[in-house]
């Protein structure tokens, strides 16, 4: 079962996320929380595959609490009514994986939680790269940093993020490139530890910056 934390200040809203996920037979909610200290008590004792982690919320919000989440274990899905925040791609930054609406239908929050469980993250063409592609700062110092960043790659390696940049998942990428899925997932676990970074939206984000794109 993957287990999971719904953090949201609206009781109502956690009441609907616990009622879609759990209608899931392979998704149990071990917990619940109102604000970001309740969040980071639950990630810690619980220690949850994946916590879906509002915003904005009173007192200590999403944002602030993402990085304390993240260093547990857990895998976080930030959850919003907006669909560009202009502050969630800090919380990417800090190694959240994923960012949905409170609005997306109940399969597409069910299968969001399964590919965060599953060690992906959530760059669905829909709101996620667009957020990371508004926001991702771009000045000259920025893309330089990023370019010598990315310098360690091979053009292999350097395609296939281009490729997880643009939101493909692992076996849409082999059918473009004309490989297998395993070799795609060897060359993306390479990049991640070439680049010390924890997840494929940190990927992005480096792809973003050097204007890969």
């Amino acid at each position: 079962m993957i287990r999971v934390v719904v953090v949201d200040d609206e009781q109502l809203v956690r009441a609907g996320l616990r009622l879609i996920l759990e209608a899931a037979e392979d998704i149990t909610v071990v917990g619940e929380a109102a604000d970001g200290a309740g969040a980071l008590e639950q990630a810690q004792r619980l220690r949850p595959d994946v916590v879906l982690l509002d915003v904005r919320m009173p007192g200590l919000d999403g944002l602030a609490v993402a990085p304390d989440v993240v260093a547990t274990g857990s895998k976080v899905i930030m959850v919003t009514t907006f669909d560009l925040d202009e502050y969630v791609h800090r919380a990417l930054r800090a190694g959240a994986v994923g960012f949905l609406l409170k609005d997306t239908p109940p399969r597409e929050l069910a299968a969001a939680v399964r590919t965060v469980a599953a060690g992906n993250a959530m760059l669905a063409p829909t709101v996620t790269r667009r957020l990371i592609s508004s926001f991702a700062e771009r000045g000259p110092a920025r893309r330089e940093v990023a370019r010598e960043r990315l310098a360690p790659l091979t053009t292999r390696e350097l395609e296939i993020v281009r490729e997880v940049a643009r939101g493909h998942g692992n076996a849409e990428i082999a059918r473009r490139l004309a490989m297998s899925e395993a070799t795609v997932k060897a060359h993306v676990s390479r990049a991640l530890a070439k680049l010390q970074v924890g997840n494929r939206v940190q990927l992005a984000i480096l792809a973003y910056d050097a204007d890969l794109l």
